[in-house]
C-alpha cells in the first residue's frame, strides 16, 4: 500500500461493501477504518477525527441521515454518502445537512475511490500542483484573500468570516463560494456550477440547488432576500447585484 494521504471512516453494514471500499481506498493510498452501524460511527468520529466519512444512509440503529446531523453539530468534516437509486428525497435531506457528495448503489468502487480523493483535495487534507490549487477548483493565481463587505474568505486557509464571525462552511460550500468571488457578476446555470466547481460531467443538479440554498443561510442577511447569491431567472444564479 502506498503511503496513506488521508484518513477515511467507512460507515456500511454489509461486510461485502465495506471491504470491497476499503481495497479500492487503500489502494489509492487512504489509512482506512470500518464500522457498520451509526453508534459505532459517531463514536469512533469523536475518539478519533478523521479526513473524509464514507457514508452509507441506510443504518441500523442509528441511520445515516442522523448520523450526517450529528456530525455537522461538531464538525465539517466532508462526508461522502452512499444512496440506494430512487431514494431522492433521502439523498436531498443528507445535501441538506451539509453532505458534501454521493454516490448511488451499486457503484463503481473505483469512482467512488477517484470521489473521496477528490473530495479530500478540495478539502486542503490534499495537495497537488499545476493547475489547480488547494481547493480544487482555484487556478494557482487566484487571489488569497476575497472580500465582499464584511464577507472576507480567506482561500488558502479555507476559512470564511461575516462581520468577523466565523462561519462554519463544508468543503463544498466554501468551494461554491470561493467560485462565485471569482466570478462576480457573471451568470452560471446548474449544469456549469456542476461541472466547474463539483468537476461532474453529469449528475443530479439538485445538488447545486440545495447547495446554494444552504451557503445563502450563512452569507446573506435574508436568505429569502439574497443580496450576494442572486437567481436569474430562467438561467441560474449569480453573484452580486440584482437580475
Amino acid at each position: 500500500m502506498e503511503e496513506a494521504v488521508g484518513r477515511v471512516l467507512v460507515v456500511d453494514d454489509d461486510v461485502t461493501v465495506r471491504d470491497v471500499v476499503r481495497r479500492y481506498l487503500e489502494l489509492a493510498g487512504h489509512e482506512v477504518e470500518l464500522v457498520g452501524d451509526g453508534e459505532s460511527a459517531l463514536r469512533r468520529f469523536a475518539e478519533r477525527e478523521p479526513d473524509l466519512v464514507v457514508l452509507d444512509l441506510m443504518l441500523p440503529g442509528v441511520d445515516g441521515l442522523e448520523v450526517c446531523r450529528r456530525l455537522r453539530e461538531r464538525s465539517a468534516v466532508p462526508v461522502v454518502m452512499l444512496t440506494a437509486r430512487g431514494e431522492e428525497e433521502d439523498r436531498i435531506a443528507g445535501l441538506r445537512l451539509g453532505a458534501d457528495d454521493y454516490v448511488t448503489k451499486p457503484f463503481s468502487p473505483r469512482e467512488l475511490a477517484l470521489r473521496v480523493t477528490s473530495v479530500l483535495r478540495r478539502s486542503g487534507v490534499l495537495r497537488r500542483s499545476g493547475v489547480l490549487g488547494r481547493s480544487g477548483v482555484l487556478p494557482a493565481r487566484s487571489p488569497s484573500l476575497l472580500v465582499d463587505g464584511a464577507l472576507r474568505v480567506d482561500v488558502g486557509a479555507r476559512s470564511a468570516e461575516l462581520g468577523g464571525r466565523e462561519l462554519a462552511l463544508t468543503t463544498r460550500e466554501f468551494d461554491l463560494l470561493v467560485f462565485f468571488l471569482n466570478h462576480r457578476g457573471t451568470a452560471f446555470d446548474r449544469a456549469e456550477l456542476l461541472s466547474r466547481v463539483w468537476g461532474w460531467e453529469f449528475g443530479d443538479q439538485s445538488t447545486v440547488t440545495v447547495h446554494v440554498r444552504r451557503l445563502r443561510e450563512k452569507v446573506e442577511e435574508d436568505p429569502a432576500r439574497p443580496e450576494r447569491i442572486v437567481t436569474v431567472w430562467g438561467v441560474g444564479y449569480r453573484y452580486g447585484g440584482g437580475a
